[in-house]
């Protein structure tokens, strides 16, 4: 499903923050993306996103070459692809149920068919009671849980999150990383930067470590 070989990335005329990166994500796997900070995880899943590309490398998405993906082919493959963003990126003027249902909204569905399933993992995520609520008043914690639920509604073939736990209490992490092996088992992949080092320790699941720039793999 990806595809990444001798993959590096530098800023301008600097240092590579990326170098020699080799690895492949297979279709239905699991694998946490973890490393000191600033090691460059982000960066790593920028990549992924397809909102960066390589300076040098092969980077293969979907059978797909990124360095020669015409910018016109980007939307198509990025609604294939689920975000949760560290700083959430939800709409302040729409509600909560409204910011989740936006994926489905842009792809031309009408609300009566899927309000039900909005609603349905809005409650899964401990927002059942917040559905008309505007992000301004939301919690950081409350903010992260929507923005899960958003990434998740329209079922994407990959899901990338970016420490998708670290505005919540250690159950509610628990449980959304449960959310994420039950949508691993439905043929998602899933890949998850995280620190913490303790919630990692409670599943079984593949590590892709960074240090410095470089990868390492630990099946």
């Amino acid at each position: 499903m990806i595809r990444f070989e001798n993959v590096g990335l530098r800023y301008g005329m600097g240092a590579e923050v990326l170098r020699d990166l080799s690895f492949q994500i297979a279709p239905r796997s699991f694998q946490f993306l973890t490393g000191p900070s600033g090691a460059g995880k982000s960066t790593l899943l920028r990549l992924l996103f397809l909102s960066l590309r390589p300076t040098r490398g092969l980077i293969s998405i979907f059978d797909r070459d990124v360095a020669t993906l015409p910018k016109s082919d980007l939307p198509a493959l990025r609604r294939r692809i689920g975000v949760v963003f560290q700083d959430f990126r939800l709409l302040d003027h729409l509600t909560t149920f409204e910011n989740v249902a936006l994926p489905l909204r842009v792809l031309g569905r009408e609300e009566a068919t899927y309000r039900a399933d909005v609603i349905e993992l809005l409650k899964w995520v401990g927002l059942g009671d917040r559905v008309q609520a505007l992000p301004p008043i939301l919690s950081g914690g409350e903010k992260q849980r929507a923005a899960i639920a958003r990434a998740l509604i329209g079922q994407p073939e990959i899901l990338l999150a970016d420490e998708p736990t670290g505005n919540v209490d250690p159950p509610l992490a628990k449980r959304l990383l449960r959310l994420f092996v039950e949508l691993n088992r439905l043929g998602t992949s899933v890949v998850i930067a995280t620190h913490d080092i303790g919630l990692m320790n409670q599943f079984d699941a593949r590590r892709l470590v960074l240090h410095e720039g470089r990868l390492s793999v630990y099946e």
